[in-house]
């Protein structure tokens, strides 16, 4: 049998999201092998997989730090028992409030979280004072991707500024590089290292005033080989875990394999041409333009349209496909794709075994 192929696929209804056990622990292999084996330099991001079960097999290869970007997916690091979860955003609003009642529902677990202005870090300061807390927060720096951060040549300021208010405490900075995912490794290695100099100087400039060490968090999986040279920072890549068509294609030169697919079936034979599958945009991320999956039992079926239940491909000849026939997709952003699904059947030896709950999919577990 092909790797993908489930001996008993007839017991799984689809659209469904199935994942490989072996090739997830074979990603993290892979992993912890691009920091020789170090694992105190990874702090892998679960945004992309939202399951429990996934995040302990990253714990039983020793990974001890993650990073998040949800409360949810905090709460679930802490509920598995996850020793240090940094929350990748800003919260303001009720999230700050969430985020202070993680602090005190789960004290087995060290949080912390990102900061880029001084208001942010007041009302953060304020909530901690109120609740008898110490928050450790990290600066978090646009280095290019113009989402969130401070500039680092104002980053200075701002930790001067927060360094005079109660209950809040600056462990380091957070570099995202997301806009950063040229092809060529050389020129993905040139534009990252342009990017990172204003954090060096950044953070040798806190740490000559401030008289102690940061912690640096930096990258994500396009960067990650790159960021992986550096003995002295956290790496945080995340679709690793699961890859997906897209960085596979545009990072050939990193080894990570498939994890995750999307089964579907041929619902209707249109014409000689057509084929409807049942892989609506309800059920593949659709933030992209058409093809938004690849299947690798149909590689030359082409997308032509989609809505909430129906995926229209194009293919040479329809009469060589039947009915009910089970196509396995890999999405081009497996990320946004798991959280379309509640749950995600395992997939062992070429056979379903299980099925894993997609816990942090939802806005809210219990915080």
């Amino acid at each position: 049998m092909k790797w993908y192929e489930i001996k008993n696929i007839h017991s799984i209804d689809s659209p469904a999201l199935v994942i490989y056990r072996e090739r997830i622990i074979n990603n993290i292999h892979l992993l912890k092998g691009m920091v020789n084996g170090d694992s105190a330099r990874l702090r892998p991001h679960v945004k992309t997989n939202k399951i429990s079960e996934v995040c302990k097999l990253m714990m039983d290869a020793g990974i001890a730090k993650f990073k998040c970007a949800t409360i949810a997916e905090a709460e679930m690091l802490a509920m598995i028992g996850a020793p240090d979860v940094l929350l990748s955003y800003q919260p303001v609003g009720p999230k700050a409030n969430r985020f202070i009642n993680l602090v005190t529902q789960y004290p087995a677990t060290h949080f912390s979280c990102l900061i880029d202005g001084i208001y942010a870090a007041e009302y953060l300061s304020n909530l901690s004072v109120a609740n008898n807390l110490s928050v450790n927060v990290f600066i978090d720096l646009n280095v290019g991707m113009n989402r969130t951060g401070v500039h680092p040549s104002k980053a200075l300021l701002l930790f001067e500024a927060v360094g005079l208010l109660p209950a809040i405490n600056i462990v380091g900075v957070h570099a995202y590089d997301g806009h950063i995912h040229d092809t060529d490794l050389l020129l993905r290695k040139q534009t990252v290292e342009q990017a990172f100099s204003k954090v060096i100087i950044l953070v040798e400039a806190i740490e000559s005033i401030s008289n102690r060490k940061l912690i640096v968090v930096a990258g994500g999986s396009p960067t990650f080989p790159i960021h992986a040279q550096r003995q002295h920072i956290e790496c945080s890549p995340g679709t690793f875990i699961f890859w997906d068509w897209g960085y596979k294609q545009s990072l050939p030169d990193e080894p990570f394999e498939y994890a995750a697919l999307v089964i579907t079936r041929i619902i209707s034979i249109v014409d000689a041409n057509t084929i409807t599958t049942d892989l609506g945009h309800k059920s593949v991320a659709a933030e992209t333009p058409l093809p938004r999956v690849h299947f690798l039992n149909a590689p030359n079926a082409i997308p032509i349209s989609q809505s909430e239940e129906h995926l229209v491909v194009k293919v040479s000849d329809s009469s060589v496909y039947k009915t009910g026939e089970v196509w396995y997709g890999v999405p081009i952003h497996i990320c946004p794709t798991v959280a379309l699904y509640e749950k995600a059947t395992v997939i062992e030896n070429n056979t379903a075994m299980e099925e894993w709950k997609v816990i942090a999919r939802d806005r809210k577990i219990t915080i």
